[in-house]
């Protein structure tokens, strides 16, 4: 069972809740203020925006509208309650919200989901605010029961004084109930902060170590039938027909319905479920499906690009100097199909009873799942309950704008009727599932005078659309998806003369955001072709970078002078038999420089170390932010050295497992150095901007090591 549900937030013995009114743009749709509850033994009541819990007992639980995966929200956002109530942090406690989209709002999506980067970034003052007044009326029932001037009462590590009067947040609660919340509590300034900077330990760390933490996974109900689906094994094919019979004689199968993704298969446990799939007999219609090879699929998505797309971007004249230059130099860039291959396949648990559904699930995007399950069975939005549960990684894989898997376990339960059901996506279901990072070829040029000035810069983007036929479709600009080309436009470099061109092709294969987007590849081959004409010009590659960097680049230049400060850059890229390179790449608001060292180990680099300079704003949890570099840099290295997803002739996927689809190993981990710039913006996000410099910086310290030039990814497939 989950340790919160939606039936339980509604009853919470909590002695105090508190909620928070927000400035107009950022209030919920009922426009309530706050919530009140009722002492200990009482159901509690609460209203929209209700982020904070403080129980007799003393501990302040924060409810966290962002899903927990790895990437630390529930740390994060407890410190920036925690830090405005002046509490002390063993008492801090941390839950998932429940799918409510009016109370739990992304304020930059404006809806609930976590994705982007933007946990920290939109939540910042607001849990600011929430922790401000849970701590203006702590101070209000404490004053009125001594009887003196609340802005002589001090608060320190969860204990509210006054002279010889002490009172804890427990003892305080219900009397603070009964108050009226502030409108709009001040909020500390950066001087005072006493949690806010520090290396807090993560709340959700203890229980991920002894295995008292749930995942869906790990949840059961009563009566829970496992259900397993056989999917097309081509992208776009459909059920023809199928035969159940040999399905239905492993023991422990239950029952077989086709839905609309494949064929369904219910049992009394997942080795059952699974088998009795493997015993199906089906025959699949692939006649709208994708059946050229990944390599035919790269051949037409150059020639798209050498047609030259749309404009993203266009400064000055654009490409045209570049046909007349003295120097031209050209490459093209082809990056794979992805897989998020988090840790966790995606599962969730179904109970559809006959006046509703409850399910429990890894939802990055609750406000978009619910409604989907909702669809689905034919209920009004009121009558499902979803509960977000912890995720074992995600990288994106969650974040489905189509809700394909949230709609999947619901048609598993219409097929089948009232009951209690798991769906379990395997590793080979997922890998070979789709929605992966789009497969992107780069056409790219420069052009340089005699004296070597940069006469003009041209990239031309070709892939697949992740928004485009979605719901997200409404985010695309004059039929533009920013999310194919972000980091390709925008550069701190000044280019004076560049063109940015993309060009939208389709194909059947499913196509989903992968860490970091469009800078995943964007960060790639701009960084790798800009040391390609810095080492036509003759300059040296950091040297080169902050000479061509525009003068309102400010933290570009930072991040980019600490790192080389870091690495003790004197431009020597070749050194007791290792090779050095350096990148730089802003993404999502935060800023970061890389320097990577490599050795040549049997004819593919060794990634041995790694520094990294972040500028993300205020650092709100030091530890958590080095983490997250570490975690986007091993990513990133195991994507770039060894990762693709391949279609065989006839469009069929070749990768299946990990043995096939390979992971960095812990001993390929290189030493990373991460130096945090300090700064008084407000935060933004560290989930993904680690990620997009690390590969442009082994591909430029292998260049320099080996005078092998990689443009095609991984590296295992380019023949290093």
């Amino acid at each position: 069972m989950t340790k919160m549900n939606r039936r339980g937030f509604l009853a919470s013995s909590a002695g105090l809740v508190i909620g928070l009114s927000l400035p107009i743009a950022a209030r919920a749709q009922s426009g309530a203020a706050a919530a009140l509850s009722s002492g200990a033994g009482g159901e509690a009541s609460f209203a929209p925006n209700a982020f904070v819990r403080v129980a007799p007992d003393d501990t302040v639980t924060v409810m966290i509208k962002h899903i927990e995966f790895g990437q630390g929200p529930y740390t994060g956002l407890s410190t920036l309650v925690a830090e405005e109530m002046d509490a002390d942090w063993s008492q801090m406690r941390a839950e998932a919200a429940p799918a409510n989209n009016a109370l739990y709002k992304n304020l930059a999506f404006g809806l609930q989901g976590t994705g982007g980067s933007t946990a920290m970034a939109n939540s910042y003052m607001q849990m600011r605010k929430a922790g401000a007044a849970a701590r203006a009326m702590l101070v209000a029932a404490a004053a009125a029961d001594w009887g003196v001037d609340a802005a002589e009462i001090t608060v320190s590590k969860g204990v509210v004084s006054h002279g010889d009067k002490t009172a804890s947040f427990g003892a305080l609660a219900n009397a603070a109930a009964q108050m009226t919340p502030p409108e709009d509590p001040p909020v500390k300034t950066a001087d005072q902060f006493v949690l806010i900077g520090t290396d807090l330990p993560k709340l959700d760390t203890a229980a991920k170590t002894n295995g008292t933490a749930t995942f869906t996974m790990d949840l059961y109900r009563d009566g829970m039938q496992t259900v397993t689906v056989a999917h097309p094994p081509k992208f776009g094919g459909t059920v023809a027909s199928f035969d159940a019979a040999e399905a239905l004689k492993v023991p422990g199968v239950s029952a077989v319905q086709q839905i609309p993704q494949g064929v369904a298969v219910y049992a009394a446990s997942t080795y059952a479920a699974i088998k009795g799939r493997n015993g199906l007999r089906i025959d699949w219609d692939d006649s709208a499906a994708e059946t050229r090879s990944s390599d035919e699929i790269y051949a037409a998505f150059s020639e798209i690009a050498a047609e030259g797309g749309k404009d993203a971007e266009l400064i000055g004249n654009g490409a045209a100097g570049i046909d007349g230059a003295a120097q031209i130099i050209e490459a093209e860039f082809r990056f794979p199909y992805l897989a998020h291959a988090p840790m966790e396949p995606l599962d969730g648990v179904i109970e559809l009873r006959e006046d509703g559904a409850e399910v429990w699930m890894g939802s990055q995007f609750p406000a978009l799942d619910l409604p989907a399950v909702a669809g689905v069975l034919g209920l009004d939005a009121s009558a499902v309950a979803v509960n977000v549960m912890l995720a074992g990684g995600s990288f994106g894989r969650r974040a489905q704008d189509t809700a394909h898997f949230a709609a999947e376990l619901a048609e598993v339960a219409k097929a089948a009727g009232p009951g209690a059901y798991k769906l379990v996506w395997t590793r080979e279901d997922d890998l070979a599932g789709g929605y992966y990072r789009p497969l992107t070829v780069h056409r790219m040029r420069a052009g340089l005078a005699e004296d070597g000035t940069l006469l003009g810069w041209e990239d031309v983007i070709a892939n697949q659309s992740i928004m485009a036929g979605g719901p997200m479709a409404q985010m695309m600009q004059d039929g533009m998806d920013p999310t194919a080309y972000e980091g390709a436009t925008k550069m701190p470099y000044d280019m004076r003369h560049a063109r940015i061109g993309w060009a939208q092709v389709d194909s059947p294969v499913s196509v989903l955001w992968w860490r970091s987007v469009g800078h995943s590849h964007t960060g790639y081959a701009t960084e790798v072709f800009l040391d390609m004409v810095l080492e036509a010009q003759g300059k040296d590659p950091v040297q080169g970078r902050l000479e061509l960097m525009k003068p309102e680049a400010g933290r570009d230049r930072a991040v980019l002078e600490k790192v080389a400060q870091m690495a003790g850059w004197d431009g020597t890229k070749v050194r007791d038999g290792k090779g050095y390179g350096v990148a730089l790449h802003e993404s999502f608001e935060t800023y970061v420089a890389q320097i990577a060292e490599v050795e040549d180990r049997g004819g593919m680099p060794h990634v041995t170390r790694v520094w990294c300079a972040v500028d993300c704003g205020v650092a709100v949890n030091p530890n958590v932010i080095r983490a997250q570099m570490e975690g986007g840099i091993g990513f990133g290295i195991g994507s770039v050295l060894f990762d693709e997803i391949t279609l065989a002739p006839g469009g069929t996927v070749m990768q299946s497992n990990f043995d096939t689809y390979r992971m960095l190993r812990i001993h390929e981990m290189p030493e990373v150095m991460v130096e945090i710039i300090a700064s008084d913006a407000d935060p933004t996000g560290v989930g993904e901007p680690g990620l997009p410099p690390i590969g442009p910086a082994i591909a430029n310290a292998w260049r320099a090591l080996s005078g092998t030039n990689v443009t095609t990814l991984p590296f295992a497939k380019a023949g290093v």
